[in-house]
């Protein structure tokens, strides 16, 4: 189960009333429009002003809602007094700010129109009141808990009063296998760049969110966790950013990644349980660290990514999506073992042994000018359901954020009382909604770190520190975290991998008679060997053994040498590090023998040749591109780059070899002309 992050942290014994909260009324929640989305366009020089009467109308919504959890008795006897002593005020309030952000506005260019309609807000029936644990319990601690009172869990739910409730969770196996990966066409990036950054142990927590709500302290009216980029909270600027200290392993990123957290419904009293953004406005509960987080940047299915500029900024998903609808909704909850199945709007109960999956999939699509935008969306877009960016958007490495949580399916019947709810912190109006979940992201990658990132996914590679530090030619293909099992493609003529590509997830190339293809070519799963086929060497091998660095490149592999080297492995003529496998050896596990292409290449080493043999044909777009290992000497010899660049004489092995195979070539062509002549003899 998970544990509390903070050792200090008690149950919670206080009388009834002693932590603030409010008990919310069981089936309203206040919905307002969401001003925010609908300022497309604010001049640089107001967006300070703007972004502060933003944050200030979210409090305006807490205040109310905490007004409507204290007026349940009186709206009960008098419904029209939410509208006179709630909604009303709020109203007014709202309209004083909107004044503001036009005046704001209207300083330094056009003043919006029409921002005043935004101001009404209304109560409306959340849903949630028929979501009534059994035997009508109404409040009451859960068992050795000691909650009363405004800590129970009420007939809303959650121990704050305002959710989760039953109806918010699914059983994830009575969800149909829905997940669809784009079809990855011709000259699609298909590498990956994992970086990892811990999952927040050291409990780095706050309620701001100095994306949305920049210079305003508990902007975001609910925790935070985050990791990486160890500066950052409402304040911080783009310089403290850049100098902060990071938690990933790659000191080269110093990225901000950070998400609401996850809370256990169970009475325990955190840090923030009398204080705005925490308890005070209904986000109660025990904290959950993640059990594991991956940060994957993959590719693109239709072509290649260019860097993200420095300090960007994306949020994916919608905090406020339960009032206005789900339209920008990202996040994914499923389950370990079963996540080809996802659910949108609902928490996944999970079978035993199985863990809570988060899984935020980042717009991976920029407008190739800004770092940000009025309403931080605008700025960034996802690609449509065949990888395609809109017009005047250029693709860039999507992040793919996935987040683990070890916490057991709550008991629903019983209102968790003996295996807590779970849910996500929110604003509180938002009623701890699964569909309300979100991530935010700002680029505070090293450039040299971003160049490496692109070039590994354009190759097609596996890079980063959290994979392993990157994949090395003939070795097994370390696989992508966050990928969903797929049939390989049909392949095709061109780029499309070599024929008889590598086996489904060992990183072999689709079948077909095509070019360049990261991964084995037409070797065995994870052996890095085999010939790419009918256009072009394959990265990362071209070999028919493991590691070895040689081999033919098939019809149509050009010159050794004739291509650029990566960029991220040392240049060619440089000494070699060995790696496990360069040796020639059999990888443990593996019962293939030992097999070397003549007594030459055993000779010199597992390098090899300098690269593949002179195909015919056309290459591809990848022919002849000497790979990184492949062709370097990692047992002997000393090629140089310039020799590199010159079509190589065959000597010795094969060549030797074949010279004394041609006395019994002849032998062997009388001995057939003998029978023929006795045959033909016997007929007559």
């Amino acid at each position: 189960m998970a544990a509390n992050v903070y050792a200090s942290a008690t149950v919670d014994d206080a009388p009834a009333g002693g932590t603030g909260q409010a008990r919310v009324l069981g089936g309203s929640t206040i919905d307002c429009p969401d001003v925010a989305t609908r300022l497309t366009a604010v001049p640089e020089q107001a967006r300070p002003d703007v972004d502060k009467e933003l944050a200030a109308l979210d409090e305006q919504i807490a205040r109310a809602y905490q007004r409507l959890g204290e007026s349940a008795e009186a709206i009960r006897q008098d419904p029209g007094f939410a509208d006179d002593e709630i909604v009303g005020p709020l109203g007014e309030e709202r309209s004083a700010a909107l004044g503001r952000i036009a005046a704001a506005i209207g300083k330094v260019g056009d003043r919006p129109a029409d921002l005043d309609e935004l101001a009404a807000c209304a109560v409306r029936d959340s849903g949630n009141a028929s979501a009534r644990p059994p035997g009508g319990q109404e409040g009451g601690g859960q068992d050795g808990g000691g909650q009363e009172g405004e800590q129970g869990q009420g007939g809303n739910g959650g121990q704050a009063g305002n959710g989760p409730v039953a109806a918010d969770f699914a059983d994830i196996e009575s969800v149909q296998p829905d997940v669809v990966e784009p079809k990855a066409t011709k000259g699609a990036s298909r590498g990956t760049f994992t970086s990892r950054c811990g999952v927040n142990e050291n409990g780095l927590f706050n309620s701001d969110n100095v994306i949305a709500a920049p210079g305003v302290g508990n902007g975001a009216h609910h925790f935070h966790d985050y990791i990486g980029n160890q500066a950052t909270n409402a304040f911080s600027s783009d310089e403290d950013l850049a100098n902060a200290d990071t938690t990933c392993e790659d000191p080269g990123d110093r990225s901000s990644y950070y998400w609401p957290v996850l809370r256990l419904q169970n009475g325990t009293r955190e840090q923030d349980a009398d204080s705005p953004g925490g308890g005070i406005e209904g986000n109660a509960g025990e904290i959950v660290t993640p059990r594991e987080v991956t940060l994957t940047f993959v590719g693109n299915p239709r072509g290649e990514v260019t860097a993200m500029p420095r300090l960007l900024r994306i949020i994916t998903g919608d905090a406020k999506s339960f009032v206005n609808g789900p339209a920008n909704a990202n996040a994914s909850w499923s389950c370990t073992g079963l996540e080809e199945r996802q659910l949108k709007d609902k928490y996944p109960l999970c079978p035993q042994g199985s863990d809570v999956v988060r899984t935020f999939r980042f717009q991976s699509c920029w407008d190739g000018r800004n770092i940000d935008s009025a309403n931080h969306r605008m700025h960034m877009a996802f690609a449509d359901a065949s990888g395609t960016c809109p017009s005047g958007f250029t693709p860039v490495p999507q992040l793919v954020q996935r987040i683990v949580y070890d916490v057991d399916a709550p008991s629903l019947e019983d209102g968790g009382r003996t295996t807590p709810l779970f849910a996500v912190d929110s604003f509180p109006e938002q009623l701890h909604k699964p569909v309300t979940d979100h991530g935010d992201f700002i680029n505070v990658f090293d450039e040299d770190l971003m160049r490496e990132m692109v070039d590994c996914i354009n190759s097609g590679r596996t890079c980063g520190a959290g994979a392993g530090g990157g994949e090395e030619p003939g070795g097994e293909e370390p696989q992508d975290p966050t990928a969903t099992p797929e049939a390989p493609d049909d392949g095709g003529n061109g780029d499309e991998g070599g024929n008889g590509g590598g086996q489904p997830g060992d990183g072999g190339g689709d079948s077909g008679d095509g070019g360049q293809e990261p991964g084995n070519g037409g070797g065995q799963p994870g052996d890095g060997g085999g010939d790419s086929g009918d256009g072009g060497q394959e990265p990362g091998n071209g070999d028919e053994q493991p590691g070895d660095g040689g081999g033919d490149s098939g019809d149509g592999g050009g010159q050794p040498g004739d291509g650029a080297q990566d960029p991220s492995e040392p240049p060619a003529g440089a000494p070699a590090t060995q790696e496990p496998g360069d040796d020639g050896a059999t990888p443990e596990g593996d019962e293939r023998p030992e097999v070397y292409v003549s007594p030459s290449a055993k000779d010199a080493g597992a390098g090899g040749s300098d690269g593949g043999d002179a195909g015919t044909g056309d290459a591809g777009t990848g022919a002849g591109r000497q790979t990184p290992g492949v062709g370097t000497p990692t047992g002997g010899g000393d090629a140089s780059a310039a020799d590199a660049t010159e079509p190589q004489a065959v000597t010795g092995g094969l060549a030797e070899t074949g010279a004394q195979l041609w006395p019994a070539a002849a032998g062997a062509v009388l001995v057939v002309a003998g029978f023929v002549v006795l045959r033909r003899v016997r007929r007559t």
